[in-house]
């Protein structure tokens, strides 16, 4: 059956737990990714170094949206709670990046002369589906496995 037990009492069915996951992992990939694409492209960086910066706050914003809440929820330091989440999260993560950058290298969006051009844009918003479509059956496997824990 497609449950995973989510809280005393309650079935939650896998796909909605990996969706939620998913949703969760992809916000702080957005913050991360729009920040260092607006930074690569204001100023004038290669695709490369701005791809590595987007994926490096990427890291940085999604840990934060794990990490921050889960640390003052569940009373733990913050380095007990990047023991318990940081493979989970690094996967889910890094296959998120990997899948936006590559979208929004191919489209032109890290390549545009201004974020003020539509195919900045139009790019961000294919990588963010991209990355949702990569991220949602990664979340999936690890929930069914017990490699990621219910952490939001």
């Amino acid at each position: 059956m497609d449950t995973h037990n989510h809280s005393p009492g309650h079935d939650v069915p896998l796909r909605k737990l990996a969706a939620s996951a998913t949703r969760h992992c992809l916000t702080g990939c957005v913050i991360g990714e729009v920040a260092g694409l607006l930074l690569g492209v204001s100023l004038g960086w290669q695709p490369l170094t701005t791809a590595l910066v987007a994926t490096a706050l990427a890291f940085a914003s999604g840990f934060a949206l794990t990490l921050i809440p889960m640390t003052l929820k569940q009373g733990r330091s913050v380095a007990e709670t990047f023991r318990i989440v940081w493979l989970g999260e690094t996967i889910s993560i890094g296959v998120m990046e990997l899948a936006m950058n590559v979208i929004d290298y191919l489209l032109g969006g890290m390549s545009a002369k201004s974020v003020a051009e539509p195919v900045f844009w139009y790019s961000m918003a294919a990588a963010v589906v991209a990355g949702y479509l990569a991220g949602y059956p990664v979340n999936y496997l690890m929930l069914k496995h017990n490699i990621k824990g219910e952490c939001h």
